[in-house]
């Protein structure tokens, strides 16, 4: 080896190690800087505490370092202190007590591509008051309107099970249709009309949305997340994901262009066109934030939660129910006593049947759907628990920790309905059921999604007898994945016609 590549050599080394120094003294300085914020794992520069966690189950590692350093403490996301905040009292002191300092939305950086910053979800301070405001109002106009929220469910309840009736004796995966059936609630309210089960344009919407939550939920929307600077350049799902969210965008601004031609703004018949009527009056505003950006973002952010979240519970419940039938036959027997088989069920039949009640409410805590919730961020420098945080650092609630926790449930680790039952039998409330989240930014949809739930549940129920094709012991009932969320394990099923 001559002198020139020996040279080379140690100046490639001494460069590398001048570089690792560069970065420790970097973090060293980032965490000096943050010195008055909670504890937590020490970071590696660049991965920060990556190496240390199971990126497909991220709340896991959370859970297991809140017995190390309490409550509230921080991790490192790549570069990004996060603070995880655990236990019901430090989660509701900060959400409801504090929710004005907390009640911002982090820049995640998979919902921001796909939103560009408009939107419900991911926009914070005046502008998401302004669409939250607008967006509660018209809903409930909607739902309390000429066709009322409890009767387009039950009218979609009976093409979902017409279409059940047609799988006879052969085994299926109820995954579609249910998504098909909670989407069309959703779809109504926004678009105006309901889609049938085989249209292609329908099963383009729902794909699209399929594939967005599973990126989330996966170890690749985690690293995207973690490093989109890098991630982007790279391939993978995400490219296609984005393809399928562009399209999605220019239907839904296709489908406003073609209501903007004939717009009665008198009586709007939709989300999209009460919108349109708010874009009118206040045209020629410059801080309006009822714009096209704000209309697609709020209707795609609508449209996706308000059709993963409760297809996926209800895909799960029916899938406890084969796991546990002697619960099943408790809430059939229960139907048969308060409802029959004459009528479908309505919205008023629930405060009648406790146990349908708690069973539902059960599925929600159990499968802990989103054990992080949504990121928030701090709307400014906070005093919190004896610790400062920054202004626009990101804050994750762990409602794992609370929907898990011994010291509020009878048995916290199973699926028990008695943990939402009293002595007496009646249904027993409790505080610490936050499947919907806390505080300001509480889950938009949850009058909807409670309402749907329990008909479409108790209309299934009353009419089939869902069975596995395995054998009880080998039904798995973990997740498929749970990142972002849990994505609920797809599988086969019979159902029978009840007598």
């Amino acid at each position: 080896m001559d002198i020139f590549s020996v040279l080379e050599i140690n100046f490639l080394s001494v460069l590398i190690g001048f570089l690792c120094i560069i970065l420790v003294l970097i973090n060293r300085c980032k965490q000096s800087l943050n010195s008055r914020l909670p504890p937590g794992p020490s970071p590696l520069p660049i991965v920060g505490n990556l190496f240390q966690m199971d990126v497909k189950q991220p709340y896991k590692y959370y859970l297991e370092i809140s017995r190390k350093y309490g409550s509230v403490f921080t991790v490192w996301l790549g570069s990004k202190p996060v603070v995880v905040l655990s236990g019901y009292e430090t989660i509701k002191d900060a959400l409801v007590s504090q929710g004005e300092e907390f009640s911002g939305r982090a820049n995640y950086p998979v919902l921001m591509k796909v939103t560009r910053g408009y939107g419900l979800l991911v926009s914070s301070g005046a502008r998401w008051k302004e669409l939250r405001r607008f967006s509660i109002t018209t809903l409930k106009n909607f739902g309390m309107g000429r066709r009322s929220l409890e009767e387009r469910i039950k009218e979609e309840a009976t093409y979902l099970i017409e279409a059940l009736r047609k799988h006879g004796d052969s085994a299926f995966n109820p995954k579609e249709l249910l998504c098909n059936a909670v989407s069309n609630i959703i779809y109504s309210i926004v678009f105006g009309q309901r889609l049938d089960y085989d249209d292609n344009q329908f099963k383009f919407l729902l794909s699209v949305i399929d594939h967005y939550f599973r990126f989330l939920s996966s170890s690749n929307g985690q690293l995207y997340n973690m490093f989109p600077w890098v991630c982007q350049h790279l391939p993978g799902p995400h490219h296609q994901l984005f393809e399928g969210h562009r399209k999605l965008r220019e239907y839904v601004k296709k489908e406003a262009d073609q209501r903007l031609e004939n717009l009665d703004r008198e009586s709007p018949r939709d989300y999209i066109e009460a919108f349109l009527v708010r874009m009118e009056e206040e045209k020629g505003q410059p801080h309006s934030e009822f714009v096209y950006e704000n209309l697609v973002s709020s209707v795609w952010n609508l449209f996706s939660a308000g059709t993963e979240t409760t297809s996926s519970t209800l895909r799960h419940g029916l899938l406890l129910m084969q796991k546990y039938p002697h619960v099943q036959e408790r809430i059939q027997r229960e139907i048969d006593d308060v409802i029959g088989s004459s009528r479908s069920p309505s919205v008023q039949d629930r405060q009648n049947m406790p146990y349908t009640d708690a069973v539902i409410h059960e599925v929600q805590r159990s499968m802990d759907l989103t054990p992080t919730a949504v990121p928030h961020k701090m709307m400014r420098d906070t005093e919190f628990k004896g610790y400062c945080i920054p202004k626009d650092t990101m804050v994750l609630p762990l409602l794992s920790s609370v929907l898990s926790d011994p010291k509020l449930w009878k048995n916290p680790h199973t699926f028990d309905p008695e943990n939402f039952l009293a002595e007496d039998g009646s249904f027993r409330k409790s505080d610490a059921f936050l499947a919907f989240g806390l505080g300001k930014r509480v889950c938009l949809g949850e009058g909807l999604a409670r309402m749907e739930l329990f008909l479409f549940f108790t209309s299934l129920l009353q009419r089939f007898t869902f069975s596995s094709t395995q054998p009880l012991e080998e039904i798995n009932i973990s997740p498929e994945c749970c990142s972002f969320g849990k994505i609920p394990r797809s599988y086969y099923c019979h159902v029978k016609l009840r007598s």
